[in-house]
């Protein structure tokens, strides 16, 4: 394939920026660059002290460790009653099913809500939305209750089974809006074809949802990873921590801990989160090209 060549024609038809305006844009692109820093600077201290020993961690604001100790990974690992692969497990494994639940039960009911006629449809919505305002210290105690007499304390169902339940009203008003940009004449057509609800949503309605089904599977698996509230309430043994407990571990009564290893343990913590959201985040951007539908 050969290439033009470019003409004084074509060099003289070429728009020029006016010069004006390259004195703002410079202003403001060093603006971000420089809120970037200031973003990004917290994470690039944390990684750096975890490699400082413990008379460095709050002396130095340097982003270099001269000495870097490799080591506080290692220590920080095996330092508590159980080493980090244990509450790493039980972090994934919490968040897994909760990315899970909160697909396949939030997809459902936001389907109903934004497809199928039923009495009293705007009401139930509209309670819904209400309990979007409601923060969780309101409902935990009477979810402690629940649990409790259900025997589920100290176990990882209070923070998974919820999720099969749609009980994150966010997630289904962020699939209702999304259901409600597809054309309602694709749900016409497989009527005709002699499609059902069930057959509606899994064969035309789920597949074009990809954007909302990954935005919904990052943030319900960053909450449920940092969940730390919840998990505080509803785990007491050791064996049953999750990452973000394990982390709080390393304080003792009076506050002190080896920073070090405590950052180190705080680095790693990151990874998973990290992974998750990259990955996501490219099948989020081909299912936006792919369907021509966005958010």
């Amino acid at each position: 394939m050969s290439v033009p060549p470019v003409t004084t024609a074509t060099v003289a038809s070429t728009p020029r920026r006016p010069r004006g305006k390259v004195l703002p844009r410079l202003v403001v692109h060093t603006l971000l660059i420089a809120g970037a820093l200031v973003m990004i600077y917290p994470l690039l201290w944390l990684v750096a002290s975890s490699l400082r020993g413990p008379e460095e961690v709050f002396r130095e604001t340097g982003l270099i460790p001269w000495n870097p100790r490799f080591e506080n990974y290692l220590n920080g690992w095996t330092a508590l009653t159980f080493d980090f692969s244990r509450f790493y497990i039980n972090s994934l494994l919490i968040s897994t099913l909760a990315v899970f639940g909160n697909l396949a039960a939030c997809s459902m009911a936001a389907y109903a809500f934004a497809r199928i006629r039923f009495r009293l449809r705007g009401m139930w919505f509209a309670i819904m939305l209400i309990t979007l305002m409601l923060p969780i210290h309101v409902l935990i105690v009477p979810q402690y209750v629940i649990f409790h007499r259900l025997g589920w304390i100290d176990s990882i169902l209070p923070l998974t089974v919820p999720h099969l339940l749609a009980v994150d009203a966010f997630f289904i008003f962020l699939m209702v809006q999304f259901i409600r940009g597809i054309p309602v004449e694709l749900d016409d057509a497989a009527r005709i074809d002699g499609c059902g609800h069930v057959q509606i949503f899994l064969r035309i309605i789920l597949p074009l949802m990809k954007p909302a089904l990954v935005t919904t599977a990052i943030f319900t698996f960053i909450w449920s990873w940092d969940n730390f509230f919840a998990q505080l309430i509803f785990l007491n043994s050791p064996r049953n921590y999750t990452v973000p407990l394990a982390l709080q571990a390393f304080l003792d009564s009076t506050g002190r801990s080896n920073w070090p290893e405590l950052l180190a343990m705080s680095t790693l913590a990151l990874v998973p989160i990290f992974v998750i959201f990259l990955l996501l985040q490219r099948r989020l951007t081909e299912g936006i090209a792919t369907t021509g539908l966005k958010a």
